[in-house]
């Protein structure tokens, strides 16, 4: 019960941090500022997170985890080339929609990470594209794909998906699940797999 305590209190704080840096900036917001949201004071912040930097890599960090985990596990599952692209396809656009405030502020304040923690974020994006490449090179392998380079490749595709975070509005006229699917379906024709 009290690991579950800690967990929900650490998420509040997570929460309003996103909120305020979102709104305000990172250099814009203080921790006063995040307590005084959370009706607690700084030292409660501070049982939970070094500083505010700290708590900017908390927020940055594990979206590209789950980036990582929804194109891994389907580049795994079983399925075509051409089907597991597009279940990594809307699975990473699912994450990047669902995160968009998170992704703005990594985008927003990537400068002011920590060294530490701007250096393991790029080894998971580093890793993100080697996956990519692989279910990539898998697909051209099979003749399912037609892609001069599958790196520049899937630079691109990962690029097209996580720019959506700078357009998409969950009040717009396409459900989530639309977007995601059309992403999805774009990065095919990308690869060239619609032409089969």
């Amino acid at each position: 019960m009290r690991d579950e305590i800690l967990a929900y209190k650490r998420d509040r704080i997570l929460q309003e941090a996103v909120k305020l840096f979102y709104e305000r900036g990172f250099t814009g917001t203080t921790l006063d500022d995040i307590a005084a949201e959370l009706g607690v004071t700084k030292p409660f912040i501070y049982t939970h997170f070094r500083s505010k930097v700290e708590l900017l890599a908390a927020l940055c960090q594990p979206t590209i985890e789950m980036s990582l985990e929804a194109v891994a596990n389907a580049a795994e599952v079983p399925g075509t080339p051409t089907e597991r692209l597009h279940r990594a396809m809307a699975d990473f656009a699912k994450v990047v929609l669902q995160r968009q405030a998170n992704i703005a502020i990594f985008f927003r304040e990537e400068k002011n990470l920590s060294p530490e923690a701007l250096d393991a974020i790029n080894t998971l994006r580093r890793k993100f594209d080697r996956v990519l490449s692989g279910l990539l090179r898998e697909g051209v392998a099979a003749g399912e794909f037609v892609i001069p380079d599958v790196n520049v490749a899937a630079l691109a595709l990962g690029g097209m998906i996580s720019w959506a975070y700078t357009w998409h509005r969950p009040e717009g006229r396409l459900t989530l699940e639309d977007v995601c699917g059309t992403l999805a379906g774009l990065a095919l024709k990308m690869v060239g797999a619609a032409k089969r």
